[in-house]
């Protein structure tokens, strides 16, 4: 049940980050995102009734267990180091812009 739970929300959010309202990892991404203007919707596992078996689904789904669990457009990206990592790249604001996630103007 899970894992249908996960991609649904996957498939119908340009971006959505997989976290936990404690974990600073998490805090920096979605610090990053909102700094951008970016659209994402937060899922705080450890506030969810399911976010555990969620947690063990995106592990089986994606092969990571850890939090934050970021995906942008469908795609899985990975974790604060890989999603902090495109944006030093510049790679970030294309990849929201593409999945509608920020304006074209703001980009």
């Amino acid at each position: 049940m899970a894992l249908p739970k996960a991609k649904e929300l996957v498939s119908s959010n340009s971006v959505v980050v997989f976290s936990k309202s404690y974990c600073p990892y998490c805090v920096t991404v979605k610090q990053l995102f909102s700094q951008l203007g970016a659209n994402f919707k937060a899922i705080e596992l450890d506030q969810e009734s399911d976010g555990s078996q969620l947690q063990s689904a995106l592990a089986e789904w994606t092969g990571q267990r850890t939090v934050p669990n970021v995906f942008i457009g469908g795609n899985h990206i990975g974790g604060c180091d890989a999603t902090t990592a495109l944006h030093k790249e510049g790679n970030l604001v294309p990849l929201l812009t593409q999945a509608g996630a920020v304006a074209k103007s703001s980009a």
